[in-house]
């Protein structure tokens, strides 16, 4: 899944292929061009990425929402799984320092002005009742025996006698 493939798909398409809004997903691509533009000190210097900072997302969206490994999203992106280890590296460090990606920490949880809403679930495990080894419960079936025909009395269709080593058997 490349962004030239996905920035054509509909809104909802887009939310079910990558996890996150367009809306939210472009905040990514912006909070990674500000991080890129801090941290280089010369910006006109050095390769250019093979990647645009929107694939650079989309890998990571794909890394944590599909669970896909590295070497596959590699193959994807036609580059090396290190380089795929780096690149989600990067995004992901870039992401969690910028402020509008950090989450409340539990101090905020415990302010006066938040209600909660307890759901009670039983989820108590019940056994399944399952016959116990080596009980008489449990019968075996033999097979039955195949008689041998002789050559003076072969039935008129062969191929409904044969045995899978070519010799004539009775079903």
């Amino acid at each position: 899944m490349r962004w030239a493939i996905i920035q054509k798909q509909p809104k909802a398409q887009f939310k079910r292929s990558t996890g996150v809004t367009r809306e939210v997903f472009h905040l990514m691509v912006q909070a990674l061009e500000e991080a890129n533009a801090k941290a280089r000190k010369h910006p006109s210097r050095g390769v250019a990425s093979k990647l645009s900072l929107e694939d650079k997302v989309l890998m990571l969206l794909m890394y944590y929402r599909e669970y896909r490994t590295m070497f596959h999203i590699g193959v994807t992106y036609d580059i090396s799984e290190s380089a795929v280890c780096k690149i989600i590296m990067d995004t992901e460090h870039k992401l969690i320092n910028d402020p509008r990606f950090h989450l409340p920490g539990k101090k905020v949880l415990t302010r006066p002005e938040n209600k909660f809403e307890l759901v009670w679930i039983d989820v108590t495990e019940t056994p399944i009742e399952r016959p116990k080894k080596n009980s008489g419960v449990i019968t075996q079936v033999k097979e039955k025996t195949h008689l041998k025909i002789t050559d003076n009395s072969r039935p008129k269709y062969p191929t409904d006698c044969l045995h899978r080593s070519g010799k004539w058997t009775q079903a």
